[in-house]
């Protein structure tokens, strides 16, 4: 019994160092990219040429654990067909959400940012509806009013408004959630369930490619041009050894725990990342209807995950009533032949 308890005591505390882990990176990363971009700071103005790098050296770090040193494994199912229809759509949505939202640093402070990312629910259930991946209900439609006014609120309270930068944060909002539909798309309707790992390993190279053509037309004459910026190989190194090392540490914490935790668990960090913020940078300045707005667009996000898991487990007991039930039936064919 002493063994046994003690065992699930070390299981506990390892659950609570991957949580804690997830949030610290998580965390880490959105404030090591403003840093980066920053031109008080490191003074890499250049979201699109920093995205790029990170999906470069995921692309590399992939192919070199998987292939090379075999550490991990890509997961298999994987056809041209399959890769063309959803794996591209998926890397470029990817790639348009790491651009607009690493560019939308450059105007808006890390928490306002956060706090426009709260619509995400929204955008998401209103493509699904579309896409026919959701039905419309009266819960969801009050759901999607609560986070809505919540984030306008939090908006109002903006001392310091950019509209540039909010067009490209609500961008990158967009660009996530159709990535968020095609990924549901490509499990729903496809079969495919891949692992964090064979995701990045399929992904990265595609939107690699797809930041490059931007890159090159959009920031590389600007880059040429202005000498002023500073390229930092080691800074801009471990930037990448972050960002890869983030989502290895989503795949640790829904492996040892479930999708519940991860979504509590990034509540816990949007909270981290808004107060921290405060803290750390000049130009973020919270307000009282900042935070209320904010607080409004939480709660609505808490509800949404609730009632979605809520709804996958009804059907997940469904398919495994389902199948206990045609069990006899098995059975009974069997003794009759």
């Amino acid at each position: 019994m002493a063994d046994r308890e003690r065992k699930l005591m070390s299981e506990g505390v390892l659950t609570y160092a991957y949580i804690l882990l997830y949030i610290s990176l998580s965390s880490g990363q959105i404030f090591f990219n403003k840093w980066v971009l920053s031109s008080k700071e490191i003074n890499f103005p250049y979201p699109l040429a920093l995205t790029l790098l990170h999906m470069v050296f995921s692309s590399v770090l992939c192919f070199v654990l998987t292939k090379v040193l075999k550490i991990m494994k890509v997961e298999e199912g994987m056809t041209l067909d399959i890769y063309i229809s959803s794996v591209i759509p998926i890397g470029a949505m990817f790639a348009m959400t790491l651009w607009l939202g690493n560019t939308a640093y450059l105007y808006i402070s890390v928490s306002f940012a956060q706090m426009l990312k709260a619509i995400m629910p929204v955008a998401v259930f209103i493509l699904g509806v579309a896409a026919g991946l959701e039905m419309m209900s009266c819960r969801m439609l009050l759901i999607m009013s609560v986070i809505s006014f919540g984030v306008l609120v939090a908006s109002y309270g903006e001392i310091n408004i950019n509209w540039v930068g909010v067009i490209y944060q609500m961008g990158g909002v967009v660009g996530e959630a159709l990535r968020l539909i095609f990924m549901e798309i490509l499990v729903k309707r496809k079969g495919i369930k891949l692992n964090p790992i064979s995701v990045m390993y399929y992904v990265s190279p595609c939107s690699a490619l797809c930041l490059l053509v931007p890159w090159i037309f959009l920031e590389k004459p600007k880059m040429d041009e202005q000498l002023t910026w500073s390229f930092h190989p080691l800074v801009l190194t471990l930037n990448c050894i972050c960002t890869f090392a983030l989502n290895l540490s989503v795949f640790l914490v829904i492996s040892h725990t479930s999708a519940l935790t991860i979504r509590v668990a990034g509540v816990v960090k949007d909270w981290v990342v808004v107060l921290l913020s405060a803290l750390l940078f000049a130009d973020t300045k919270l307000t009282l209807i900042n935070l209320c707005g904010y607080a409004i667009a939480i709660a609505g996000v808490a509800a949404y995950n609730s009632h979605k898991l809520k709804k996958e487990a009804t059907r997940v007991s469904s398919d495994e009533s389902q199948a206990t039930s045609s069990l006899p039936l098995v059975s009974s064919s069997t003794s009759n032949a």
